[in-house]
């Protein structure tokens, strides 16, 4: 097994961290919480060792507790409020890095969906929907 040496970053820069992780290992979670949580349809992450994690910047976290009674601390930078990684509010073990903000995002394909019966029924459907490569085309909201 080849470890992947990863780098991220917020939105603004303010916090950086590097990690070194099992890019065999990349989870798509399509849970409602994460949906909420990322403001999008699903989160990919992937897991690292608190020993192969390291972190810059100043950080705020939100701590959420899931159906099952697990507490979770939502790590973001508190600048931009980009999300970051998730971890066990007490004693991590781990960080869940969030694949969106890695420098090697695309190399990093999810290997494992779960949650997949809280995922949006159309997913499957937007690989066929006509493509833009920047935002070129632009739906905006129609009045009435």
């Amino acid at each position: 097994m080849a470890l992947l040496d990863i780098h991220g970053k917020c939105h603004c820069g303010a916090v950086q961290f590097k990690a070194r992780i099992d890019p065999h290992r990349v989870m798509a979670c399509h849970c409602t919480d994460c949906q909420i949580l990322s403001g999008a349809p699903l989160r990919a992450g992937v897991a690292a060792t608190i020993e192969n994690f390291s972190l810059t910047g100043e950080v705020k976290e939100y701590i959420k507790t899931s159906q099952s009674g697990n507490r979770r601390a939502q790590v973001f930078c508190p600048t931009c409020a980009t999300p970051l990684f998730s971890k066990a509010a007490e004693d991590a073990t781990t960080v869940m890095v969030r694949v969106g903000c890695l420098a090697e995002k695309d190399q990093l394909k999810p290997a494992l969906n779960i949650w997949k019966r809280s995922s949006l029924r159309w997913l499957n459907e937007i690989e066929s929907l006509p493509s833009s490569q920047q935002q070129e085309v632009y739906l905006p909201a129609q009045e009435g």
